[in-house]
């Protein structure tokens, strides 16, 4: 099979990946209420000719084609953040709008778009006889925006160990958006809260008491120093940290706070860990002179329902990957992107979070990223994605199974 064919194909189907991305956009999805959402991608995933369709117990929608030894997973989450003032918007969030070649709506970047291009790679696979001795499952993961990777622990320890749901794949394409660049990895991140423990009085006598806001604002001061002294790496860049919430406990506005709790916002990056991300805070925070009972350091939890009403509980630590370079699967990217728009593509890696902390990060499956759209409109309300990377996109997807199982025979 020319690889050029396939983007033939693929250009051949511009219409009708265009309306399912249309369609998708337009169906509120934030994180825990994907479920009608999910009823749709069932529908056009049948609809192009998937061999099987599951819903697991939390939610996730899996669509498979093939049943062959080789295992392939491709994965897109399908839940959105809010919208926000839709003041702000200059087209409505949840029309899907087409607009000189730009769909445009909540979730277009952030990336109800992967999952556009899956789904029409399958239908390209399907057409062209590309299905050979491999399995591919297409994976619309829920909770991602509140939770990243905590579909993916439910689909591999679950889904995939415990109740032989689906098979285990040798590799995950993540279709985030990336340009459509090729991305083999990313800082991950954790959520640290600090609290600080005074001693309340009166407002009007206050140095009766403790307050626990000063106490907080030297704690503060020394993270902002503390950001200055992170490791650096020369491919995922320098670890972060940043206070991005700060509150406090008081019997009323006219007496002395005796609790404050800032929230951290920490990027790791190569070598930082959990455990040395909380060194490195608890250590800042001793050098300042408070002692034990003075102060807490948590990494948070999140155990929130989904839409089906599990609840699968996690800690806030999502684990820094990177997949090499020389990995067959990137070199599968690689030969994949050249194959099918003869050039040369960008290597790189995404600023932000996905679900490959989990894929890589926590399993060690080996794992790369490519997806239609620019990660700068992710979030933002110029939420967008171009038609023709939609096309380009699903092309991809059709064709990097067959690299795939070139590069590694």
């Amino acid at each position: 099979m020319n690889d050029q064919k396939v983007f033939e194909t693929a250009k051949k189907y511009e219409n009708e990946v265009c309306q399912f991305l249309r369609d998708i956009c337009a169906i509120p999805s934030t994180s825990c209420h994907e479920r009608d959402v999910v009823l749709r991608i069932k529908e056009e995933m049948k609809k192009v000719g998937f061999d099987e369709v599951i819903i697991d117990p939390m939610g996730n929608i899996i669509g498979r084609i093939g049943d062959g030894p080789r295992v392939i997973a491709m994965d897109s989450h399908i839940d959105c953040v809010d919208v926000g003032s839709m003041s702000e918007w200059k087209h409505d969030p949840f029309k899907g709008k087409l607009e000189n070649g730009v769909i445009w709506g909540r979730g277009a970047t952030d990336q109800k778009g992967g999952m556009a291009g899956m789904v029409y790679g399958v239908k390209i696979i399907k057409e062209l006889g590309l299905l050979s001795d491999y399995t591919l499952y297409v994976v619309g993961s829920v909770q991602e925006e509140d939770c990243d990777g905590l579909c993916w622990q439910y689909i591999y320890n679950e889904d995939i160990v415990k109740n032989k749901l689906i098979k285990m794949p040798e590799c995950v394409v993540i279709t985030e958006p990336t340009n459509l660049q090729i991305y083999r990895g990313h800082r991950g991140r954790m959520e640290i809260t600090v609290t600080t423990y005074g001693v309340s009085c009166h407002g009007s006598a206050p140095e009766r008491g403790k307050n626990a806001v000063y106490m907080m604002s030297k704690i503060a001061l020394g993270v902002e120093k503390l950001n200055e002294k992170l490791k650096h790496d020369d491919f995922l860049g320098k670890g972060t940290v940043c206070v991005s919430c700060i509150e406090c406990k008081t019997p009323s506005y006219c007496a002395v706070p005796d609790e404050c709790t800032i929230h951290l916002d920490r990027r790791l990056t190569a070598g930082e860990t959990d455990e040395s991300a909380v060194k490195e805070v608890d250590d800042m925070v001793k050098e300042l002179g408070f002692k034990e009972g003075e102060y807490k350091i948590e990494i948070l939890n999140y155990a929130v329902p989904s839409y089906t009403n599990l609840e699968y509980p996690t800690r806030k630590y999502y684990p820094t990957w990177v997949l090499p370079e020389d990995h067959p699967v990137n070199k599968a990217a690689v030969a994949t992107f050249k194959g099918l728009f003869n050039e040369e593509p960008v290597v790189d890696k995404w600023v932000f979070s996905t679900n490959g902390i989990a894929t890589m990060g926590m399993f060690g499956i080996p794992t790369v990223g490519f997806g239609p759209a620019n990660e700068i409109y992710a979030h933002t309300v110029n939420d967008q994605c171009p038609v023709m990377d939609l096309v380009k996109a699903a092309a991809f997807y059709a064709l990097f199974p067959t690299k795939f199982l070139a590069e590694t025979k």
